[in-house]
């Protein structure tokens, strides 16, 4: 959520933000709302300042024989109309809130213009990718996993429905052996405290990381207790510290965890939903930091180079693109996404998305820290994916690929699939 003092001296910017990220809001009517209630808190105030002066003279004139009879009527309809006031004072901020809780994150300067991902800026190609490896040679991963008996999305199907794959035999080691690789990576490499946290969580979680009220519709809602599965562990981590003053001295904090992720995807329907493309059901491994205000950028920047080093020492090829205002979530302020070539679907599929939230989402939750001159401050907080397991497992199914139909494990997983080095199938 944004100040309203920021709302009211960067007018424009909000405006062009509320544009960029195409939400419905209407600012003039904010700020005029927002006029009106600080008038009315100036009556407020005025009237009450006046009802305690009148208050304090009632004894004093009792006491030297005067009638007090009309400074008492005048009391009771000033307390009515302390009260009018109030209420409707009350009934601005409720609405003031609903309208604010609907304005997204204003883009950091540096965030290129542009409406959707076409309007995404490179900013880095790593591992160029061979010429042999855009041919149409390679084969898609969900033809490798058919193939060697890695998944099976027809029984997962079965289950529950579209989306959700069943991972098997050694299918489900090298998922679980991605999983174990960057938990183990980022605490040992990148000093992450690693947390397990709920993968339900309620509403006010929700609302605090962003999610809700916009992207409502893309979540798996448990009706009965007004619970939601998460879409991300950034919401559950995030929220270990909302309603909480922080010392500065445990800033900057830092939190991976892993967990499933559940995405109703609205809307998305008939797009890439061959194999583990786009699935309901996903694992993930989540980076979160508490930073204070002044360090966030760089924060940033080393979050992205940590994701950076799980496709380095994966030996993937990849890109870094910079997201441009439109195409950046309600929330964020600057984005990078990482993304990782797959030479079967002869595309670049992202595997990481890292973003600098600013003070967004600690004034949602209410994180707040005490700075080392006692002042209370909303902190910044960041979040990333450190990576989602499932196209990380596609671009190791379509770079890693053999003629003889087998898959090389990558050396540093196979510490976690038994020392093996080939894929060969069940």
């Amino acid at each position: 959520m944004l100040d309203i003092k920021y709302i009211r001296d960067n007018t424009e910017r909000v405006k062009k933000a509320v544009h960029q990220k195409n939400a419905q809001i209407d600012i003039d009517r904010l700020l005029h709302l927002d006029s009106e209630k600080r008038q009315l808190q100036y009556d407020f105030d005025h009237r009450r300042a006046h009802q305690k002066k009148i208050s304090k003279e009632i004894p004093l004139m009792k006491k030297s024989g005067e009638d007090t009879t009309n400074v008492l009527n005048e009391m009771q309809t000033l307390a009515a109309e302390l009260k009018s006031i109030s209420n409707n004072i009350t009934n601005l901020s409720e609405t003031i809130e609903q309208i604010m809780i609907g304005i997204p994150n204003t883009p950091h300067p540096s965030v290129p213009e542009g409406q959707s991902e076409q309007d995404n800026v490179i900013d880095k190609d790593v591992n160029s990718i061979p010429e042999d490896n855009k041919s149409a040679d390679y084969r898609k991963h969900h033809i490798i996993a058919e193939q060697l008996g890695l998944i099976d999305l027809i029984r997962g199907a079965k289950i529950t429905g579209s989306g959700f794959p069943v991972y098997k035999g050694q299918g489900a080691q090298l998922e679980r052996a991605l999983s174990n690789f960057m938990l183990d990576f980022h605490c040992h490499n990148h000093n992450y405290q690693e947390v397990a946290v709920p993968f339900v969580v309620n509403r006010k979680a929700m609302t605090g990381t962003g999610q809700l009220p916009k992207l409502e519709d893309d979540m798996y809602h448990i009706d009965q207790d007004d619970l939601f599965l998460i879409p991300t562990g950034e919401v559950p981590v995030t929220n270990i510290f909302a309603n909480e003053i922080l010392p500065y001295s445990v800033l900057p904090a830092k939190f991976v965890t892993l967990t499933p992720c559940f995405r109703r995807e609205a809307g998305s329907y008939g797009k890439d939903t061959k194999g583990l493309q786009r699935i309901h059901q996903f694992n993930k491994v989540e980076l979160v930091r508490f930073v204070q205000p002044a360090d966030s950028y760089a924060a940033l920047e080393e979050m992205v180079n940590e994701a950076e080093t799980i496709l380095d020492a994966l030996n993937l090829p990849y890109r870094r693109t910079l997201l441009c205002a439109g195409d950046m979530s309600f929330a964020s302020a600057k984005t990078y996404d990482l993304e990782v070539w797959a030479p079967g679907a002869r595309k670049f599929l992202e595997v990481s998305s890292l973003s600098n939230f600013e003070d967004f989402q600690a004034r949602r939750a209410s994180i707040r820290f005490r700075d080392d001159k006692g002042t209370v401050r909303f902190l910044h907080t960041l979040n990333g994916s450190g990576l989602a397991t499932p196209r990380t497992f596609i671009a190791i199914l379509e770079n890693y690929q053999n003629p003889d139909g087998s898959v090389t494990v990558p050396q540093v997983l196979r510490k976690y699939m038994d020392g093996r080095d080939k894929i060969t199938g069940i």
